[in-house]
């Protein structure tokens, strides 16, 4: 593991080189986008097809990209901001590196799914769930809650992906909802519980193959890859913990503007159209198999119901990604 000097030194050097490679641009709109190629790539085709402008986009993972923008600080060339999980756009936010957006674009969006300072929007969403072999588990053999994990009976049962962005964003959610104490306990519990896997998406592989029983992922990897071959699918069925558990956590995908960019007018126009009608159609009609959340919007018809999900109450806002950073360290899982 690198240490934080080093880190920070590599993220001064990379945002050093994208600031001088973008200074001399002017080609339209900047994107840094943490969220997945594929759906930003059609968001991009098709507010490009709608309004003409263009977009040159650069992409990256979640902290990587809020860790990007806060060390480019005001000289950043970028226009805009997309994340998969909600905790980079805070980072960036507290650090007033955001503009306000529109209030017709805030409009778009309920207020539950954006930021109480009116700086980003929720543009998409997943929820949590529990990916296990159906050829070796019973429905009553599944966890009851998130907490349930922790008991010993599941020591070398089950997996996660603790070094990505996505499964940081759900411990969040659980620090939220329960607390430090109860977080640090769990965290504890996992370390001693769990295999390491890195991404969900190998999670899901490694349950389909019978090396574990059941992992912590977020519910698309599962849809896409049986909209697809379902070679890494086809023994794996999903356990949604509903009853406002931890587990049944839904994160949401922020898009803010931020506070240097040269192409404001375009940037905003670029939010509203994601969080709009347009952007809100391709989540419905597309392969991403993420949820919909603007007003009135509908999601892709194969998904559950949001509202049949029960998900907990979660400020996104709000979510506490260094406290996460913090406790996950000392339970030796970063």
């Amino acid at each position: 593991m690198k240490s934080m000097t080093s880190r920070l030194a590599g993220a001064l050097a990379f945002a050093l080189i994208s600031t001088a490679a973008y200074a001399q641009s002017d080609d339209g709109l900047v994107v840094y986008n943490a969220q997945h190629e594929s759906l930003a790539a059609d968001w991009i085709d098709g507010f490009t097809k709608a309004t003409g402008i263009k977009v040159t986009v650069r992409h990256g993972g979640d902290t990587e990209m809020g860790n990007q923008i806060i060390a480019e600080g005001k000289a950043s060339p970028a226009d805009v901001f997309l994340t998969e999980n909600s905790p980079a756009m805070v980072l960036v936010d507290k650090a007033g590196l955001l503009a306000p957006l529109d209030k017709g674009t805030l409009n778009e969006v309920p207020a539950k799914f954006r930021s109480k300072d009116g700086n980003w929007v929720g543009i998409a969403a997943r929820t949590t769930v529990f990916a296990y072999d159906k050829t070796k588990l019973k429905e009553a053999d599944l966890p009851k809650s998130l907490l349930d994990l922790a008991n010993p009976k599941w020591q070398g049962r089950w997996g996660a992906s603790p070094s990505g962005a996505d499964f940081q964003a759900i411990v969040g959610a659980l620090l939220q909802l329960k607390g430090p104490k109860v977080t640090e306990n769990w965290l504890k519990a996992m370390k001693q519980n769990f295999k390491e896997y890195h991404g969900n998406s190998t999670v899901m592989k490694a349950v389909n193959a019978g090396q574990i029983e059941g992992g912590v992922i977020y519910h698309y990897y599962f849809y896409r890859d049986q909209a697809a071959t379902g070679e890494n699918s086809k023994n794996v069925a999903l356990h949604f913990f509903k009853h406002k558990d931890p587990g049944a956590f839904v994160s949401v995908s922020g898009g803010g503007v931020l506070a240097s960019s040269k192409h404001k007018k375009e940037a905003q126009a670029f939010i509203k159209w994601i969080a709009g009608k347009g952007g809100q159609a391709v989540l419905r009609d597309g392969s991403s198999f993420e949820y919909a959340i603007g007003k009135g919007a509908q999601a892709n018809p194969k998904l559950v119901p949001m509202k049949d999900l029960d998900a907990p109450k979660v400020v996104p806002s709000e979510l506490d990604s260094k406290k996460v950073t913090e406790l996950m360290t000392e339970a030796g899982l970063l």
